[in-house]
């Protein structure tokens, strides 16, 4: 009787597990539009914004949406010629999306209050940790494989 109960156990936290994961793989779907709102909604109720600041974050995004299609155009018309992007071209892209970056970053600092702008820089900062971390390790397993 024990075995059977542990049994079942089992299967609900695996199954409840297994449909977590699929909630995760969903943000692919979802349309442009819909991740902008669902990043609002949490940038709401992170750092508490109010009707004005949720419109001036969402006209943000919406640029900074824009600006990201354009420079992915950019980079598939490079790939398309067979070409390699030469140095002068990667730091010109690199250069230019820094320029961006410190815009959005002045942007963001003239929305937002002292306090959600320190919480929005931590976040900021704790994600672009992470994907230092799984960057690495990416760059760890290619060199593994090519060996």
């Amino acid at each position: 009787m024990k075995k059977l109960v542990v049994a079942a156990l089992l299967v609900v936290g695996l199954t409840t597990f297994a449909q977590e994961k699929g909630k995760r793989g969903d943000f692919k779907d979802m349309t442009p539009e819909q991740r902008t709102e669902m990043q609002i909604k949490k940038m709401t109720k992170d750092l508490d914004l109010n009707e004005k600041q949720q419109k001036e974050v969402k006209e943000l995004l919406n640029s900074q949406k824009e600006d990201r299609s354009e420079m992915t155009e950019k980079r598939k018309e490079i790939k398309e010629t067979a070409e390699k992007a030469t140095k002068e071209q990667r730091e010109a892209m690199k250069a230019k999306m820094d320029e961006k970056k410190a815009a959005i970053d002045k942007k963001m600092k003239s929305i937002l209050t002292a306090d959600q702008y320190k919480k929005w820089e931590n976040t900021k900062d704790d994600r672009a940790e992470k994907m230092g971390g799984r960057k690495e390790k990416m760059k760890e397993r290619k060199g593994k494989k090519s060996e």
